[in-house]
């Protein structure tokens, strides 16, 4: 983390983020040694954390493409994080150069590495938001600037939901993301789970000591996000089996990634 990172507006060096945590697990650059700590620390309780990452970033790829070649061309990414190699504008212009993107974050650094990243693309924007307060998402000049909510919309909520322990009942906050959407319009979720696996109890307690907390939920539990959409095929599985490009690899078992993941279309 360089130093113009350390002076941002609204950065604590001192308290560890969760965006910054999945950075150092995706083997970034963009944490500080507050969130290298908490981050060592669970991967010692759960040494599958990184993979947990890096299987999130694949379903990410996967989902893109797939809602490009179901005629999608405008997408909302809320909880972006920090950005890495492969972020879903590069995914989605890469095939579909007309492609529009805006990103929503919390957290000041990966706000500012994504305008970084972004400068000179009119095809992409970021917001500064929260997702608990849709409106403010909803009403940002960006957003109104690149998408056209007349058309098909995606809203990506990857790895966000379980950051959210305040929020209970996280499906009145979707509904009204999502209520300007038209028919055809899609939502992808992904979410960390405690099912059936060892030693992740340990992981959220280490979070929850770091001041971050940590909310699980089964498949049941994260199905019934999509409440009001058409599920697609092949539903909320693990996210490796979520439409792969290649057989899984044998030495790993699906549920190791410790993520549901599935895509819903608006009827």
């Amino acid at each position: 983390m360089d130093t113009d990172e350390r002076e941002l507006s609204g950065v604590d060096a001192d308290r560890p983020n969760a965006a910054r945590i999945y950075d150092y697990y995706l083997g970034g650059a963009h944490n500080f040694a507050v969130d290298r700590r908490v981050a060592e620390q669970a991967i010692v309780v759960y040494p599958d954390i990184p993979l947990m990452a890096h299987a999130n970033r694949a379903f990410l790829r996967r989902v893109v493409l797939w809602l490009v070649a179901a005629g999608v061309r405008q997408f909302l990414d809320i909880g972006s994080g920090i950005p890495t190699v492969g972020h879903l504008h590069e995914i989605a212009q890469s095939v579909a150069p007309a492609s529009r993107v805006v990103y929503v974050d919390i957290d000041a650094v990966a706000i500012s590495h994504t305008r970084h990243i972004l400068a000179g693309d009119g095809r992409a924007a970021v917001v500064r938001a929260d997702f608990r307060r849709p409106d403010d998402i909803l009403d940002a000049p960006e957003v109104h600037q690149l998408l056209d909510f007349t058309e098909p919309v995606a809203v990506l909520l990857l790895a966000l939901l379980h950051h959210l322990p305040d929020v209970e009942d996280p499906v009145p906050l979707i509904s009204r993301l999502t209520a300007p959407l038209v028919p055809g319009s899609y939502l992808a979720i992904s979410h960390g789970t405690e099912d059936g696996r060892d030693g992740t109890t340990f992981v959220r307690d280490i979070y929850r000591r770091g001041g971050l907390g940590l909310r699980s939920r089964s498949r049941a539990e994260v199905e019934a996000l999509f409440a009001g959409w058409e599920l697609v095929e092949p539903g909320v599985v693990w996210v490796p089996q979520w439409r792969p490009e290649w057989p899984d690899d044998p030495r790993r078992r699906p549920e190791d990634s410790l993520f549901y993941g599935g895509v819903a279309r608006k009827s």
